[in-house]
């Protein structure tokens, strides 16, 4: 459905964007967060081997990002947009009201999201049913209800994990990491509660409330868009735990480490094969009607799904990026040379 919707472009948006297109020289890319890091890689390996200059690359977070990018077509809009997850419904909807018809979606690999702390503290070990104890605003009261979370320590969730308060730094609401980390290690806490996984049927809203919700006492503190201060604030704090993606573990292995969920450390490995319970796809979206108007955006991409860059062994593995099969690799390095317009849900 939405794969033919997006392939229309908007005639009259793309017409009105070329000569304001035209007077912008380099490529705006914005979002996620999580794939900043693997964009920028690229960025300058772009900016150094071609004739075109380094994109400008801007972390806002998934949501941010692609509120950004669907704003419309034009030079004062980003060309591509960096994402964390998958674009939602809404936001297709929102592309294609405002005149952004044809978007092309790259997939470039797969990233774990760890739960992690200082090297100088014990590593933690937990399930995703303690972890939707210890961080979600409403947990089960006992008697079949609901109440608010009053676990203070990890200890009051489990005894078999720390004594200690529970302290964990995380993205906010407009990130792909806490999108993805809600859904795979939240949910998948949440729906061990029969009665929980129930609203699932009878009450969609509510069971998304409950099983999303993240509690807003002080336990789960948002630390913005920027990972790298998450790790400090680590270091600083060897009670505290951060949130964010694996790439920023393995570049970071001698500060902190991750916790192991459902007895499954997160490594290169495991995230591969699908064996680490908190893992996703990453992705960025192309706008099509700045291709061809703002320079370099098809080179850009090349050099993106290049196998030197996102295939087995490339530099982009070197930072942490899991890559995908050969045949997934394949298929997204073609919908960028040809600029398909691939939205499907």
């Amino acid at each position: 459905m939405y794969r033919k919707f997006l392939g229309i472009a908007v005639a009259a948006g793309v017409i009105a964007a070329g000569s304001a297109a035209e007077a912008r020289d380099q490529i705006r890319i914005v979002g996620s967060s999580t794939v900043y890091p693997f964009a920028t890689v690229v960025a300058e390996e772009f900016g150094k081997t071609t004739k075109f200059k380094t994109p400008v690359i801007e972390s806002t977070g998934s949501g941010g990002g692609l509120k950004l990018f669907c704003s419309g077509v034009g030079v004062e809009y980003p060309d591509i947009t960096n994402a964390s997850r998958r674009i939602k419904k809404s936001e297709v909807e929102n592309c294609a009201k405002n005149g952004v018809g044809a978007v092309t979606e790259i997939k470039i690999g797969y990233d774990g999201i760890v739960m992690a702390n200082s090297k100088d503290a014990e590593q933690m070990t937990i399930t995703k049913k303690q972890i939707f104890l210890a961080l979600a605003k409403t947990i089960p009261d006992g008697k079949g209800g609901l109440k608010e979370n009053d676990n203070m320590k990890w200890s009051d969730v489990d005894p078999s994990l720390p004594n200690k308060t529970i302290e964990v730094l995380g993205p906010p609401p407009t990130s792909g990491t806490r999108d993805a980390f809600a859904e795979l290690a939240l949910e998948g806490g949440c729906k061990t509660f029969d009665f929980i996984k129930a609203m699932k049927k009878s009450d969609k809203n509510k069971y998304k409330a409950v099983c999303h919700g993240v509690r807003e006492d002080g336990k789960y503190v948002e630390a913005g868009e920027n990972d790298v201060l998450i790790i400090r604030k680590l270091e600083a704090n060897s009670n505290a735990f951060g949130v964010f993606g694996y790439s920023f573990l393995e570049q970071n292995a001698d500060k902190v480490q991750g916790s192991v969920i459902e007895g499954v450390s997160p490594t290169f490995e495991t995230i591969a094969d699908s064996s680490y319970p908190v893992s996703r796809p990453l992705f960025f979206y192309v706008k099509g009607a700045h291709v061809g108007t703002v320079p370099g955006i098809k080179e850009f991409v090349a050099e993106f799904t290049s196998e030197k860059a996102f295939g087995e062994g490339g530099y982009l593995s070197d930072r942490g990026l899991i890559p995908m099969p050969d045949a997934e690799r394949e298929q997204f390095r073609k919908d960028g040379e040809m600029m398909t317009s691939n939205i499907s849900m």
